[in-house]
């Protein structure tokens, strides 16, 4: 049997962390790890055509499925390109390996063509970010760095130099156990009993859950039918916990919608489950608060906290049910109940008014007829800007559907590359790329991708012809729009133009059937819907310093915009509220 060189033995090590996939662009640095991938059958390399593409669509997968995902990009700038996707990637708590492959070991330092050092450069958007000087010394800091990236839930990245991948592997390298899940954390008993003491002690208890309530859903619920308390989400909340909510006042944030900021700022006592909620403005500053997060830096970092709690939310919940005496009265939670109802009626009627018959198309109504007829199990993928605000309000979840974008980091242009990498995960799996026209442009070249891997990703392009959210943000400043006007083709004819199925879409009629017709579609297909560029969105509550960073129109030229389906569950919940 041949003898392994470092770069094939690279490779062994990341298909037993359970890596399936390596996304990037080949280059001469890299040329040992894919040639070791292509004799590999445990692993495919995905070539892309943009780097950043690549860390964007391992971040996407990671986040389907939990598991470990992997990136590459050769010397200098192509490992640069990597950065945006791995900031993003380890904001999002996504476990991503990034191989950065390096120029000649014996040329670092002294100004090389291509140099940069990428085991600095990587530093800020990683746990772990280090470069590999011996073949002796690679399989432990691969390890090392693959324990970083699953066990803290973030980015690694690994810093290899082309000559030192082609080396002879060192013989008998051990093969060391891996970590490639993690654990549960229950909180200590003295936190459990303080908060039990809190919550015994409060007599309006409100609950606000992020993306740390994923797999809790039950957990929340009885939870919160014992205290009596309303459940409000921050964006990254809402796939988890917005779904069969008896609970439900709606979102907080500047995309917020219903009664949650009513229900944060009207209790005795907010429980912040599993949520880094960045925007402290909207967070209130006279009721006590408790904080729950497995991530101890969380810790009140947003807010002044009454109680620490360091631990995994559904462990926490379990140990505080059968503990918590049980509240008799209701009368907050139905307040609540029926201000999300009434808050919702008042908001709607923007959207329900002839929007079937406005052009350009509301692109609420685009969003709305999308949540219709896309598959229960769909994942979206959504662009920063207007996109985010069209989700958090129309697309339902139900415990199925995935709705993923850069929530946290905010990059342009990350919804076609996040489809790419959450697609590789199950062909049979609908995902739909909710894209702006600004974003979809940004890194358009990697449509290509779908094409060439006849990825069935759908891309509903909500085509303003503007950066929408941008505009906004002149708006706060009271500065007219300039540069935000973007002078766009027919997408849908570059679509057929690179060989996939392409329609545009003008009018409201013709929306719902151009949609379920695409979604027919075996392969990748681009709707080009061509939308309101005057479409813009508030929140329902604001005060001057909740602007700073984010939209906000001054003059009032807003639609209000619609809530899509969750006008009907706060209906249903509203009927569930006793009567006197």
């Amino acid at each position: 049997m041949a003898k392994q060189n470092v770069a094939e033995q690279f490779v062994d090590i990341l298909t037993r962390a359970g890596v399936k996939r390596l996304y990037g662009v080949v280059g001469d640095s890299l040329n040992p790890i894919v040639d070791a991938v292509r004799r590999n059958s445990a692993i495919d390399w995905i070539h892309v055509r943009h780097e950043e593409t690549a860390a964007f669509a391992a971040s996407a997968e990671a986040q389907i499925t939990g598991n470990l995902a992997a990136c590459a990009g050769s010397c200098g700038p192509g490992n640069l390109h990597l950065v945006n996707g791995l900031y993003d990637a380890h904001r999002s708590m996504a476990p991503v390996l990034a191989l950065a492959s390096h120029i000649p070991s014996s040329e670092i330092g002294l100004g090389y063509f291509q140099e940069t050092h990428p085991d600095r450069l990587f530093a800020e958007c990683s746990h772990y970010s280090e470069m590999i000087s011996s073949p002796q010394q690679m399989p432990r800091l691969l390890q090392t760095a693959i324990q970083n990236a699953v066990g803290r839930s973030g980015v690694s990245v690994v810093t290899l130099p082309g000559d030192i991948a082609d080396r002879p592997a060192p013989e008998k390298a051990a093969e060391t156990a891996l970590v490639t899940s993690r654990p549960t954390v229950r909180p200590g008993d003295a936190e459990i009993d303080r908060l039990v003491e809190m919550i015994d002690e409060a007599g309006k208890v409100t609950l606000f859950c992020g993306s740390g309530t994923a797999g809790a859903h039950a957990e929340v619920m009885e939870f919160a039918a014992k205290v009596k308390s309303p459940v409000g989400h921050a964006l990254r909340g809402k796939e988890w916990i917005q779904y069969d909510n008896p609970f439900d006042v709606g979102m907080s944030g500047l995309l917020g919608y219903g009664a949650a900021y009513e229900a944060t700022h009207e209790c005795d006592l907010l429980i912040l489950l599993g949520t880094d909620f960045p925007y402290n403005a909207f967070l209130p500053d006279d009721v006590k608060i408790v904080q729950v997060d497995i991530r101890p830096e969380h810790l009140g970092r947003r807010s002044k906290l009454d109680l620490a709690v360091w631990g995994d939310v559904r462990e926490t919940l379990r140990c505080l049910i059968p503990r918590v005496k049980e509240k008799k009265n209701r009368r907050f939670l139905d307040r609540m109940l029926k201000k999300h109802a009434d808050a919702l009626e008042g908001v709607v009627k923007a959207y329900t008014r002839k929007v079937e018959k406005h052009t350009p198309i509301h692109p609420e109504y685009v969003a709305s007829v999308l949540d219709e007829v896309a598959a229960d199990d769909a994942v979206f993928t959504v662009d920063t800007g207007m996109c985010n605000v069209w989700a958090a309000r129309y697309i339902s979840p139900n415990g199925r559907r995935r709705v993923i974008g850069s929530f946290s980091h905010g990059s342009m242009a990350n919804a076609l590359p996040m489809a790419i990498g959450a697609q590789f995960t199950d062909r049979g799996r609908q995902v739909v790329s909710m894209s702006g026209d600004g974003g979809f442009s940004m890194l358009m070249g990697d449509f290509l991708t779908l094409v060439q891997y006849d990825l069935p990703v759908k891309v509903v392009l909500f085509n303003n012809s503007s950066l929408g959210m941008v505009e906004l943000e002149m708006l706060v400043a009271g500065l007219p729009s300039y540069g935000t006007a973007n002078k766009n083709p027919d997408f849908a004819a570059v679509a057929r133009a690179c060989g996939a199925y392409g329609v545009r879409v003008e009018k409201p009629k013709d929306l719902a059937g151009a949609l379920k017709d695409a979604f027919r579609h075996k392969g990748p297909a681009l709707v080009d819907v061509v939308t309101d560029p005057n479409a813009l969105s508030i929140p329902p509550k604001i005060k001057a310093e909740m602007v700073t960073g984010f939209a906000l129109s001054a003059s009032k030229i807003v639609l209000d915009g619609g809530v899509g389906r969750m006008l009907q569950m706060a209906r249903s919940n509203l009927r569930n509220v006793p009567r006197p």
